[in-house]
């Protein structure tokens, strides 16, 4: 019986691992060839298994792509909720909230990229998901930037704008990945050119709204 229950336990550790496996690959081809120019030969190629097999996990481009989408979305609400730390002053909870979100882009740059293509093309897979998944998230995050304005905590800025700004200027380390590669020289997703970027955007960010200066 034990036996049993411990194979389930590793088929389904092995399903994870590839299914993984596939949306990494997935992401690369539609962040490079956009959904129309990405083919599943492609994406299966990548993954290292058959056309077959990924149809088997994923039956045509359509879900795979959803699954993609939903899955950086997910991610990105999970990590960024700064309701979690509302408690703690706002310099901490937002070095958090930026430190997180230059995370996914170095962990996600493709995924990012998918995302951003979504958007530009007026989400027609994502909207419901925006509507129903990151809204309500970001109007209780609004409230918490506005609860520290009142407080007197930070200085009197837009909250909306406040997390435009921030999901611009830290996604752009992703979207634009090869735009500031060439600008500077090496890659700003690796190593000290990674860190320095975390610490120039996030000591902007707190400089511009006030945090820890009151």
């Amino acid at each position: 019986m034990t036996g049993k229950h411990e194979k389930k336990t590793k088929q389904a550790i092995n399903r994870e691992i590839l299914e993984s496996r596939i949306l990494r690959s997935a992401e690369l081809v539609f962040a490079e060839k956009g959904f129309s120019g990405a083919s599943m030969e492609r994406i299966a190629e990548l993954a290292n298994i058959s056309k077959q097999n990924l149809i088997y996990y994923f039956a045509n481009k359509d879900l795979l792509y959803k699954k993609v989408l939903q899955e950086i979305l997910g991610i990105w609400i999970d990590k960024l909720q700064l309701l979690e730390l509302s408690e703690a002053d706002p310099e901490t909870s937002i070095r958090h909230y930026v430190k997180e979100k230059m995370a996914l882009s170095r962990d996600y740059p493709y995924g990012s990229k998918v995302f951003a293509h979504e958007i530009i093309s007026g989400a027609p897979v994502l909207k419901p998901y925006l509507i129903s998944d990151l809204k309500p998230q970001f109007e209780r995050d609004i409230e918490v930037v506005n609860s520290w304005i009142r407080k007197g905590f930070i200085n009197d800025i837009d909250p909306a704008h406040f997390f435009f700004m921030v999901w611009s200027t830290t996604q752009s380390y992703a979207d634009f990945s090869t735009q500031m590669d060439i600008l500077m020289g090496q890659s700003q997703l690796q190593g000290e050119g990674y860190l320095r970027a975390e610490q120039a955007v996030t000591d902007l960010i707190l400089h511009a709204i006030g945090a820890g200066k009151k």
